[in-house]
């Protein structure tokens, strides 16, 4: 089967009216994309295992010294096509060329899909992977909540994986969100590190009241406190050359007409350095909480989810990397936590002609997607 029907399969699965998808961890959406996965192996001969979150593989044969490549299936909401599910993808079609090359690899190759990598239900990026690592606990993670109010216990059973059990190194194919194989023109390249970054949640407490009879200066007002907080974010990154965004915000009670007794919005923040990281969330905190001062209401921060800074493994990407550009990423992945848990990771990305990700204008052109499995083909090669 080739990469242009495996994607034409996958293309209407989660699709919005909008044109972006719904792809959110353990709904109906990714148990169908799941079940094409188990189709995909089973048609190519491979043994399936899923793990107690959820987490896939389909492997070559038993056995240590794996080689493992593949993504997730997971997006933010109205998300786009290709961030994770073009990792999948390319995964089985690099099998293919493998096979059509007439080549028997003499180590194991596996085929992985996380679950939850986007953290878009229950908070934390990468929570299918970061599982199956163990760098985080079942008996934490397990008390996750989704906005729809569902704990993550409620959803799957939980315990212990060994799904990446004998991986003796990780590489995984995804789409560049950025335009930096843009302006290199190139259609492949391979990733140095990803930036340090997380998620905060910026709880502001205020005081409800009529938004007519109320006035000005007698409100305790917590979306003042938010709104002057989102610009005061914007503000610092933009001083310090780094990324803060407020995407996320909830009112309580929400209408239009009362003035809100809380406001929540979540703070994504990357940046070059750990330090640097460190900066920029503290400024933005310390600015939100003297508006709060000001307006009479109150502020808690809470890290819900922040990942470190990661170097990719040098000696793998320079042998997958063929003269390809290198280039850092500042958006997180499955790869670097398990970079980060010590198994030997490396990453390719493929061409985004208009650096857009995260949206329903998220693409990429067919040929590079082509020059992609080519590269993975290369990389399995290689390595197996």
């Amino acid at each position: 089967m080739t990469f242009e029907r495996m994607w034409a399969d996958l293309a209407p699965v989660g699709r919005a009216a909008s044109g972006g998808y719904l792809r959110h961890p353990w709904t109906s959406p990714t148990a169908e994309l799941e079940a094409w996965f188990e189709e995909a192996a089973t048609a190519r001969g491979l043994a399936v295992e899923r793990d107690a979150f959820g987490n896939l593989l389909a492997t070559t044969a038993p056995g240590p010294d794996r080689v493992l490549v593949g993504s997730h299936f997971d997006s933010v909401p109205d998300g786009g096509a290709y961030d994770g599910p073009l990792g999948v993808v390319s995964a089985f079609a690099a099998l293919d060329v493998l096979e059509d090359r007439g080549f028997e690899p003499t180590r194991p190759i596996g085929i992985a899909a996380f679950q939850a990598e986007e953290g878009s239900r229950f908070g934390v990026a990468c929570l299918g992977s970061r599982l199956a690592t163990g760098s985080m606990p079942w008996e934490s993670a397990r008390e996750l909540t989704g906005r729809d109010g569902v704990r993550l216990g409620d959803v799957v059973e939980g315990g212990d994986s060994d799904l990446l059990h004998g991986v003796s190194c990780f590489v995984e194919l995804h789409v560049e969100q950025g335009r930096g194989l843009v302006d290199l023109d190139a259609p492949v390249g391979v990733a140095s590190g990803i930036w340090p970054h997380g998620r905060w949640r910026f709880d502001f407490a205020g005081v409800a009241d009529h938004a007519g009879a109320t006035r000005m200066e007698d409100r305790h007002d917590p979306m003042l406190t938010y709104a002057v907080t989102a610009l005061a974010a914007n503000k610092q990154a933009r001083l310090a050359g780094q990324r803060a965004t407020f995407g996320r915000v909830e009112a309580v009670p929400n209408g239009t007409n009362a003035i809100p007794s809380h406001v929540t919005g979540w703070l994504d923040a990357r940046a070059e350095t750990e330090p640097a990281l460190e900066h920029l969330v503290g400024l933005v905190s310390a600015q939100a909480r003297e508006r709060a001062r000001l307006d009479g209401t109150s502020l808690t921060v809470t890290a819900e989810s922040v990942s470190g800074s990661v170097s990719f493994d040098a000696p793998l990407a320079a042998r997958i990397g063929r003269g390809r550009p290198v280039l850092p990423t500042q958006a997180g992945h499955d790869a670097g936590v398990l970079q980060a848990a010590g198994i030997p990771t490396a990453m390719l990305f493929v061409r985004n002609p208009t650096g857009v990700s995260h949206s329903p204008a998220e693409h990429a052109e067919t040929a590079d997607c082509l020059a992609g499995v080519e590269a993975l083909a290369d990389a399995l090669q290689e390595l197996a």
